[in-house]
């Protein structure tokens, strides 16, 4: 075969060092920001907080003039000029109308604990599957480590589930479990190692990376890694060592356990990214300027680089400078991101904020992706784990989210507003004579909501209520 060089034009995507860094900074909350940022500060020296560059400033010396640069999302960030970023000081509030009633106060409540399972779970809950899939997904939920990784055989899945679902086939689990293992985080699911490795490959792969020599590691020489065997893993992909370490610094990326970020534990503290009130105009949303992080360059070193002086810390001061504003925009595309979609949720929900849960729309990632023009990845990491401050609590951003269920009209109303109707029944029931899920079933059905007898017991469950049976043996 004759070997010729060829030139091809093609397009790919490619994950820059900023979009990296804005992605990272999105997903994180506004605790793990803070820590983020102490360490940014600590190792980069053209970065200070903004309370050290007044200082500077009413001590004489010239400040940083503010730049108003807009920036509506993480994708907007990445293609604008980064050269005129010298500081980060966003505190611009969003307005949206409601009724100009007065609003009553309510005690406020911290959002409901995070476990992997609750993590997975209001995913599915938001995929149009089937009551004989979720069924299955549930115990394939069940069946999954704090490490994100498939405890049980798929053989067993279907011997738990013989009772109750007819002529269960093993391609029809293993179906169920490539759709959890689409959810985030990534690599979840998997019944090993290499499984979890190349889906996380395969996930980078859309973007357009170059994965295949990756992926030929750890499927087919997964034993070779483990050695750390470089002259092993050369001739077993037949490369260079440049190629070699191409493929090893992309597996080194990955995440090896990847459930093991999901918090399982209650926060210490959970302080509020937005903050939404009633005014006589209507709703405003607002960044919490406690949460909103303070940071800009340092005056005295950019005036250094601006000297001209040719030196080994000139060019090294110029690189931290670069690494500076790409951090201080990363913070600003952040907070814009936040705020709009904070202001999109509450605008979509704003019969919540007037009536409270039983008014809940049904909404999922796609409907606010197509509002603000972003991608559902980007609207999942902007709402986990970021909390709005209301007079209704301070609640998860992904709490406003929920599956729909058809009404009698042939309208939809929010699995959240059911679930309200239902502690509302139970609350009332008698106490000697519990309600049970088929007449729970039966009376949502007088209020023109068709749900099914056992889509009752899931909500009562997430509920923390138990059955009819065990509420009698309370009382």
């Amino acid at each position: 075969m004759k070997q010729a060089l060829q030139l091809k034009v093609g397009q790919s995507l490619t994950m820059t060092p900023q979009l990296q860094q804005a992605i990272k900074l999105l997903q994180m909350s506004s605790l793990d920001l803070q820590q983020e940022i102490t360490r940014a500060l600590e190792e980069n020296p053209l970065l200070e907080r903004e309370d050290e560059i007044e200082q500077v400033s009413e001590s004489g010396e010239n400040g940083i003039p503010e730049q108003e640069i807009p920036v509506d999302s993480i994708e907007v960030a990445i293609e604008t000029d980064w050269s005129d970023t010298n500081h980060f000081d966003l505190n611009r509030p969003m307005t949206r109308t409601a009724s100009d009633d007065e609003y009553n106060s309510f005690e406020n409540r911290t959002s409901e604990n995070t476990t992997l399972s609750d993590h997975l779970l209001w995913q599915l809950n938001l995929m149009p599957l089937t009551d004989r899939d979720m069924l299955i997904a549930r115990v394939l939920v069940d069946s999954i480590n704090s490490d994100g990784f498939l405890d049980a055989d798929l053989e067993e899945i279907i011997e738990a589930l013989a009772e109750e679902l007819d002529d269960l086939e093993y391609d029809e689990v293993e179906c169920v479990l490539h759709q959890i293992q689409r959810l985030d985080p990534v690599g979840i699911g998997a019944r090993g190692i290499a499984e979890s490795l190349t889906i996380q490959l395969e996930a980078l792969g859309l973007l357009g990376g170059d994965v295949s020599a990756a992926l030929d590691l750890v499927q087919n020489h997964l034993a070779l890694l483990t050695k750390k065997d470089r002259a092993g893993l050369r001739r077993a992909l037949n490369c260079n060592d440049k190629k070699l370490d191409s493929a090893l610094e992309l597996i080194r990326s990955l995440d090896p356990k990847p459930g093991s970020n999901i918090c399982s534990s209650d926060p210490e503290y959970v302080t509020p990214d937005l903050i939404v009130r009633r005014t006589a105009d209507g709703w405003v949303v607002e960044l919490n300027p406690d949460a909103l992080p303070r940071v800009g360059i340092n005056q005295t070193y950019q005036n250094f680089i601006k000297s001209g002086h040719k030196s080994e810390t000139n060019d090294y001061l110029k690189g931290q400078l670069q690494e500076a504003r790409w951090f201080v925009k990363s913070l600003k595309s952040r907070a814009e991101t936040l705020l709009k979609v904070g202001a999109c949720i509450v605008e979509e929900q704003t019969e919540f904020f007037d009536k409270g849960p039983v008014a809940m729309k049904p909404m999922v990632l796609a409907d606010i992706a197509d509002t603000v023009d972003m991608h559902e990845s980007t609207i999942s990491r902007v709402t986990t784990q970021k909390y709005m401050h209301t007079p209704r609590g301070t609640l998860e951003l992904k709490y406003f989210f929920s599956s729909h269920v058809g009404t009698d009209s042939g309208g939809e109303a929010s699995s959240t507003a059911i679930k309200e109707y239902l502690k509302e029944l139970i609350s009332q029931e008698n106490p000697k004579k519990p309600l049970s899920d088929n007449k729970l079933s039966q009376m949502l059905s007088e209020r023109g909501f068709k749900v099914a007898r056992r889509t009752i017991a899931k909500y009562r469950e997430m509920l923390g209520i138990s059955g009819s049976s065990e509420r009698k043996q309370l009382f």
